[in-house]
């Protein structure tokens, strides 16, 4: 029996987690699993040791009321590790929780730490990454470039692939089927991705629904399609009330993920926040406008903390600007409205790039998940 504990914060650590767990069990038979995770995860055997929700906290005003259960949650899942002595502990993404866990176990024993993510050191706070080093042994990369800091910081790494590669996309008939369903008919269609957190969909969707308008009323045949995120469905359907008639919501609750590859296969062009919805559309081969602002404080921090001029995986994977973005001071509905114009007028500028970008992050290699079940288990015979 080859025992793993695995620690998972959010919901795209659950989908991480439950993947490189169906890869393990595939390599190794007798492999069996204990931590913290989601429906996901359990479905794959592992026996949360509390709700994984308790974790998805973000930001200072979020935490300070729940400091000391986390701080209670990091010492009895460290403990935890310690008492079941695993082959590995991998922590998913969720740093603040998961390192915090890592520091413990490393302090009291010689068991192997493996994170699954690596940190954007790339982007912004690059002593991250030799704090990392401190509490972990290796790190699971979704990006290509991305081993080279790790490694430089002390920690091997290996580049495993991004999810994305391996995701269903829709068919043509799917696409037919989707734009018969909505009596779409051949007009153009335009996805609104206002972001998934409700801070960012506030300042965002009404920017958003301005810049649609402005389009609309330039191209008044096109439709638009919100496939929102299920956390923030009912505050976008609040808020895209004086989008331009006909905006058509796709609502979690009723609407499936196959509806959801239908409509961004379907769409001629998208706006969406940035993040790594930005690689769904590319897999897709959507192309695409980026538009993100944070709040004024958060804005000025960031801004000054920097390390690249480009948000979008798209640019960054392909080393391209190909992608336009409207970020921060530049994220105004007419500057928006025009960039989505020029995509409507040259939708075949961006597909090259989105091309190579799912290349470079491992379509039509191995699935990530084996990829990384190879590497955890490369790591316990070192």
């Amino acid at each position: 029996m080859t025992r793993f504990f695995l620690i998972a914060g959010e919901p795209s650590g659950d989908r991480l987690g439950a993947a490189l767990m169906a890869g393990l069990k595939q390599l190794r038979p007798d492999a069996v699993f204990s931590g913290v995770g989601g429906p996901l995860m359990e479905a794959e055997g592992l026996q949360s040791l509390f709700p994984m929700e308790e974790l998805s906290v973000m930001g200072i005003a979020e935490v300070l009321p729940r400091y000391r259960q986390l701080m209670r949650r990091i010492k009895g899942t460290a403990n935890a590790v310690l008492d079941q002595k695993p082959a590995a502990l991998v922590t998913i993404d969720s740093p603040d929780f998961s390192l915090r866990v890592a520091r413990r176990v490393k302090e009291a024993s010689d068991i192997r730490t493996i994170h699954y993510v690596a940190p954007s050191v790339w982007a912004w706070r690059p002593g991250r990454a030799a704090r990392m080093a401190r509490v972990i042994d290796h790190v699971l990369a979704l990006l290509p470039f991305e081993p080279r800091y790790m490694q430089a910081a002390g920690m091997s790494c290996d580049f495993v692939g991004h999810p994305v590669v391996a995701e269903p996309q829709a068919s043509p008939a799917d696409v037919a089927a989707f734009r018969a369903h909505h009596s779409l008919g051949d007009a153009p269609l335009v996805l609104a991705l206002p972001g998934s957190r409700k801070g960012e969909v506030s300042r965002l969707a009404p920017r958003f629904g301005a810049a649609l308008t402005t389009l609309v009323r330039q191209y008044p045949k096109t439709r638009v399609v919100v496939p929102a995120a299920a956390a923030v469905a009912a505050q976008v359907r609040d808020l895209i009330r004086g989008w331009p008639k006909d905006t058509i919501l796709l609502d979690p609750a009723t609407s499936g993920p196959a509806e959801k590859r239908a409509a961004f296969a379907a769409a001629d062009a998208a706006l969406a926040a940035s993040g790594t919805v930005s690689l769904e559309l590319a897999a897709a081969n959507t192309p695409m406008v980026i538009a993100y602002d944070f709040n004024w404080l958060s804005r000025q921090i960031i801004w000054r903390l920097a390390r690249i001029d480009t948000v979008t995986l798209v640019n960054l994977v392909t080393d391209t600007r190909v992608v336009p973005e409207y970020l921060g001071a530049r994220c105004r509905a007419p500057e928006i409205a025009a960039g989505l114009a020029r995509v409507l007028e040259n939708p075949k500028a961006q597909l090259a790039q989105m091309a190579l970008t799912m290349e470079r992050l491992g379509r039509g290699q191995e699935a990530p998940a084996l990829r990384a079940a190879r590497s955890v288990l490369a790591q316990l015979e070192r």
